[in-house]
Order: C-alpha cells, then sequence, then structure tokens
C-alpha cells in the first residue's frame, strides 16, 4: 500500500509537531533524580552491605543505568541501544505482568527489564513500573498531563506510523530496530568494537592516577607494615587515591595510634571496626576521628579476635573436627562483634543437643555459619554451609550424607584454583592485556570456562587494556572493560 506525497508530508509534519509537545513535557535531570527516589531506595547498594553478590549486581546496574540516563539529556544524542538491567530488590512487591522475576539465596526480589526510550519521563516511568513501584508522585511534578500511558516508549505510543512512512522518509522504525536488537544478543567482538574507543580514552585519562595510586599503597604499607590495603567495593581510581591521602594525613598528625597495625589488612569500606576475617575496617565516609578511635581500640579487638578462634576450636571439637572457617567472598560482611555472637549462639545450641559426633572423624572438612539460611548445603569448593538455626538432628544426618562428596569438592576446589590461575596468566600474556581479573560473585569454574573461550578468539581490542570478569557488558569509569563469563561469540 502506497500513501501520496501530501499524506506523508501531512504525516512528517503531524510527527514534528508530537515531538515538539513531548519535548514541553520533558523532565529535567533534577526531576528524574527525584522521581527515581523510591527505585534509588530500594536498590542502593548501601543496604546490601552483608550480602556481596547483590551489592555488587546492584552497584554496577546502577552505572549503567546512569550512563544510559546521562546520554539521555546530551543535546542532539541518537544512537541508543536497548539496554538490560538487573536490580535486587529490597522489599517484595506484586510481580509485574512484563518483568522477569525471580529471587535470590537471601530471599532480595531480583527485577530484570530493558531500556529502549528515549526521553526522561518514560525512562523513569518504565523504571518504575518494572520494580512495582508507585508512579504517582511522578504526576505531582507538572511535567505530563496524562499518565503513563501517553508518555510510553516507542512500542506503545498512541499513534502507529504506517511503514511506508518510514520507507518514503528514510526515518528509522523504532518498532523494527527494537525486533531486531531484541533478536540479536550482543556478541563479545561487536561490543569490543563499539567501545574500545572509549575504554581506550578513559584507561588512557586514569594511567596517572593509577601510578599515583600504586605509589602511594605501596608507601603506606612499607610505612605502616601492613600486609595489604583493600577496598570493598569497586571505587574509582580517584576515590581510592582520596582514601589513601587521607590515611596518610592520619599516619603524619597521629603516628602514636597507628602502632598496632603491624602485618594487618586495612579495608576501605562503608563502616569502621574490625572484621570477621580480622581485617582492619576504615569507613569511607568517617572523618579521622572516628578512624583514630578504631586504632586505639586494636588491643581490645586483638582480645576478642583470640576468644573467637577459641570459640571456632571448641565448635570444631563438638563437630568431629570439622574446621569453621568464614570466607569474604561469600559471606555477608560482618564486624568482629557480630561473627562472634553468631558463633556463641550456634556453639551453645551444639553444647546443649550433645551430638554423638566421634573426635576427629570428620577432619580435613570446613564449614561456614550463615544466618540468612534455614537448611545446611554443600558448595561447589567443598565447605559445609550451615545455619545457625539448623535443627541439630539434621544437622549430624546432612553432615554425614554429604562428607565424601565434600572431601573430593575440597579436592577439585585445589585442581580448580591452580588451572585458573594458569589460564589467567596465559590469556592476559596472549592478548598482552595489563591486568585480568574477575568480581568475587564469578566463580571459579565460570572464569575457567570463560579463559578457555577467550584463548581460542583472536582480540586484537584488548592489547594494553584492563579486562573484568562479570556477568554484563560495561565500560567502568577509569576504562576497565567487563565482559560475562559467558559471553556470545
Amino acid at each position: 500500500m502506497f500513501c501520496s506525497l501530501r499524506t506523508v508530508r501531512r504525516l512528517c509534519l503531524d510527527k514534528i509537531l508530537l515531538q515538539c509537545v513531548l519535548q514541553s513535557r520533558t523532565l529535567s535531570g533534577a526531576d528524574a533524580i527525584n522521581a527515581l527516589r523510591p527505585f534509588y531506595f530500594a536498590v542502593h547498594p548501601d543496604f546490601f552491605g552483608q550480602h556481596p553478590k547483590e551489592r555488587e549486581v546492584n552497584e554496577n546496574s546502577l552505572k549503567r543505568l546512569n550512563g544510559y540516563l546521562e546520554n539521555l539529556q546530551k543535546p542532539g544524542f541518537r544512537s541508543f541501544k536497548p539496554t538490560q538491567l538487573t536490580f535486587y530488590v529490597r522489599e517484595r512487591e506484586p510481580n509485574s505482568s512484563n518483568v522477569q522475576e525471580s529471587f535470590s539465596a537471601s530471599g532480595f526480589r531480583a527485577v530484570s527489564f530493558t531500556l529502549h526510550t528515549r526521553d526522561l519521563l518514560s525512562t523513569v516511568l518504565d523504571i518504575l513500573n518494572s520494580c512495582s513501584l508507585s508512579t504517582e508522585h511522578v504526576q505531582s511534578l507538572n511535567v505530563s498531563s496524562q499518565p503513563h500511558k501517553e508518555a510510553k516508549s516507542t512500542v506503545n505510543r498512541p499513534i502507529k506510523w504506517d511503514k511506508t512512512y518510514y520507507s518514503f522518509t528514510g526515518f528509522k522504525d523504532p518498532e523494527e530496530e527494537l525486533e531486531q536488537a531484541q533478536r540479536v544478543e550482543t556478541t563479545l567482538l561487536s561490543w569490543l568494537d563499539y567501545n574500545e574507543a572509549s575504554a581506550v580514552k578513559k584507561l588512557k585519562k586514569s594511567l596517572p592516577l593509577r601510578k599515583e595510586l600504586e605509589r602511594l599503597k605501596i608507601e603506606l604499607s612499607h610505612e605502616l607494615q601492613l600486609s595489604d590495603i583493600r577496598w570493598q567495593r569497586s571505587w574509582g581510581i580517584a576515590h581510592r587515591c582520596s582514601q589513601l591521602h587521607s590515611l596518610g594525613r592520619l599516619v603524619q598528625q597521629r603516628p602514636e595510634v597507628l602502632e598496632n597495625v603491624k602485618g594487618r589488612t586495612v579495608v576501605f569500606t562503608d563502616r569502621s571496626g574490625m572484621s570477621a576475617a580480622g581485617h582492619i575496617m576504615l569507613g569511607t565516609m568517617d572523618v579521622h576521628h572516628h578512624w583514630t578511635k578504631i586504632f586505639e581500640r586494636l588491643p581490645n579487638y586483638y582480645k576478642l579476635q583470640k576468644r573467637l578462634l577459641l570459640l571456632e576450636d571448641r565448635i570444631s571439637q563438638l563437630l568431629g573436627g570439622i574446621q569453621v572457617i568464614y570466607i569474604e567472598e561469600l559471606q555477608p560482611l560482618l564486624t568482629l562483634e557480630e561473627y562472634f555472637e553468631l558463633l556463641n549462639s550456634f556453639y551453645n545450641k551444639l553444647r546443649d543437643s550433645r551430638l554423638p559426633f566421634h573426635p576427629r572423624s570428620l577432619r580435613g572438612l570446613q564449614m561456614i555459619l550463615e544466618s540468612d539460611r534455614y537448611a545446611p548445603s554443600l558448595h561447589e569448593f567443598g565447605h559445609f554451609m550451615i545455619p545457625t538455626v539448623c535443627d541439630p538432628a539434621a544437622l549430624q544426618w546432612f553432615i554425614f550424607a554429604k562428607a565424601q562428596e565434600a572431601r573430593e569438592n575440597l579436592k577439585r576446589k585445589e585442581e580448580m584454583m591452580i588451572t585458573e590461575k594458569e589460564l589467567i596468566s596465559t590469556s592476559t600474556e596472549r592478548f598482552s592485556l595489563d591486568r585480568l581479573y574477575k568480581e568475587p560473585s564469578v566463580s571459579s569454574a565460570q572464569m575457567i570456562d570463560c579463559c578457555k573461550r577467550l584463548l581460542e578468539e583472536s582480540l586484537p581490542y584488548l592489547q594494553g587494556m584492563h579486562l573484568c570478569v562479570s556477568h554484563f557488558y560495561s565500560v567502568l569509569q577509569d576504562g576497565d572493560l567487563c565482559i560475562p563469563w559467558n559471553w556470545k561469540n
């Protein structure tokens, strides 16, 4: 079916007028942030401090979302690609019919949705609706006289343009673009080709700061005789340098309070204290006064740590010699006091139950304690994951039933870690990478699979780059390339 030139001209004029009307209703950047407050509250990484996997996913998804929102506000920016995001939501709400939703082991709601809108209002409303959050407050901003129905994405817009309009004018059909993007998955090569220039530019810009960070870290580690300096979250290089400068100033102003840090690891995180792993935690939002108090309390922390180790030994004796361990990457971030209370409660429960474990019958096995589970399980790396509320009789049966499998998994873990280390080294050399690393939520098995497949490819884009194996594609603010471990070819 063909339409006349007059008809096409009228359609073009109608579209221009419609765009003018929509533009008059566009949210400002400040309005968008204000409208998304309920969403930020529901997904903010700070509320997931004791759940590292969910926190990491939300942290990285927020970075990608912020990039999408920034692009929407750039004048004349037209190159939009549908962006799929996943967030863990703190509170369970009624499920939305058009959103993929699942629940993590910790009980948080995982919401996945794709952004493909080209104006702030539609994007804000799509985000809120996807997470089953109210949109009533958006109407009070006086940016639209109609609810979401008029400001929806191009697929559900009130006017459906005839295909001949796009054929005649040469404009791209947004419906067709979206359908094509949804049919074709992002491939590693296409993504690298599209993002290489941006990553190289950011990496070059960050190089002076990277050198400064390394210098500060070496100097402070040497001066304080620290075992290591780490960061719990993926802050940018500039942010990390600022934190080390703050610590350096404290060393100059109050050197006497840092006499007890020898051999310890300092971790910059969201709160100050000592972690369950025995690391000194410095809250990045705290001032020097708070840090000073933590350093002054170190002797007391060391005493509590000795009591904690003794408590772990007592639990081990009651459970046939199984070793109680704490794994930072897999467990919630707990303070020393919180972890001691967890162990003490579990110990009292075991002691009262008097389980008949033969002494040393479970030597060589490992277990971790968890407060957010209700049933025991066996990790792929061979350690038992035991809930503090687990029934002692059920615990005994589970450990006996899974003991042999646990020993096999522990042996396989050692072999897997050696293989992973070798593949990272080989891949780094093969592609001339400056650095190859993975996010904590990526398992060794996933990293091994990723590296093996990478080594089958020719990837000139990676020379001199920093490559992070993650669960999604992203270019970090300092030029690091993030790729999903299960990337598509």
